[in-house]
């Protein structure tokens, strides 16, 4: 008994070490890398230049139309942020689509169900390869941020930096998670793939909808939207409930791939 129960916790290792060398052995995976990379420096550049201009134009009219304190650098990482979650919603569903499907086409789903390993077990260790993979992506990009907004006056908090890149992987697990479960229902990459962008989209549906709607339903799609939650953690305001709802949803989707793998585990029985 304590063999197998080593047994299982060697084989979260090795899946997490095989599905990690899948995408940063893949071309794939760098030919949108790069793209993303390059999206992301194009659009921090132009939201940087379009700050420094309207800073210049306030300065050459003395500053009689500012009747505040302009906090640059908190205005553009708020601005950017928002970008790199639009950008890194789009590549999501690219990310997950293949983690079960791949399995199917391998024929080493079959390996898996047969295997001495918790469905939650395998669903954990996906996830966690992926999140590592979109820590990859997000890396340099954070690195040329803060190099960009070290020598700001006046200097950008902290928190408000960690917060906002915290915020963002946390949305990534969340519809990872979800992403996961998807894949585990088809055997066509191209099916999942679609079903998590339909994903994506009923966020940004949910989210419009909190926006323009009030009374109930407007607090409701509010409280549950987790693109809210994350705007909510570009600002620096984490809350309880924000990693709730974020803990909530990764969770449903680990459940729900696990539910998903036992279900063909029974019918191959």
């Amino acid at each position: 008994m304590q063999r197998l129960h080593l047994l299982r916790d060697r084989a979260g290792v090795v899946l997490y070490e095989r599905e990690l060398y899948s995408y940063f052995g893949s071309p794939f995976f760098y030919g949108i890398a790069g793209a993303f990379w390059l999206l992301a420096g194009f659009f921090f550049n132009v939201q940087l230049q379009s700050l420094l201009s309207q800073l210049a134009a306030f300065d050459q009219q003395g500053g009689a139309t500012i009747t505040q304190p302009i906090d640059a650098p908190y205005l553009l990482i708020q601005n950017f942020m928002g970008v790199l979650g639009f950008l890194l919603l789009l590549l999501l569903p690219m990310l997950s689509m293949g983690l079960y499907t791949e399995e199917r086409k391998r024929t080493t789903l079959e390996l898996l169900l047969t295997a001495p390993v918790r469905n939650w077990t395998v669903a954990i260790a996906k996830l966690l390869a992926v999140l590592t993979a979109v820590v990859g992506l997000l890396l340099p990009i954070a690195v040329y941020e803060a190099i960009a907004l070290g020598s700001a006056s006046p200097p950008l908090s902290p928190w408000i930096f960690f917060s906002g890149y915290v915020g963002l992987l946390l949305l990534a697990a969340a519809v990872l998670s979800l992403g996961i479960f998807l894949s585990s229902l088809t055997d066509s990459t191209v099916l999942a793939a679609i079903l998590s962008f339909l994903l994506v989209l009923a966020l940004w549906a949910l989210d419009s909808l909190g926006g323009s709607v009030s009374g109930a339903i407007g607090d409701i799609s509010r409280h549950l939207s987790l693109l809210q939650q994350y705007s909510q953690w570009v600002e620096g305001q984490v809350s309880s409930a924000s990693v709730v709802l974020f803990a909530s949803a990764i969770g449903l989707g680990l459940f729900l791939t696990a539910q998903s793998v036992e279900l063909l585990r029974v019918r191959r029985g």
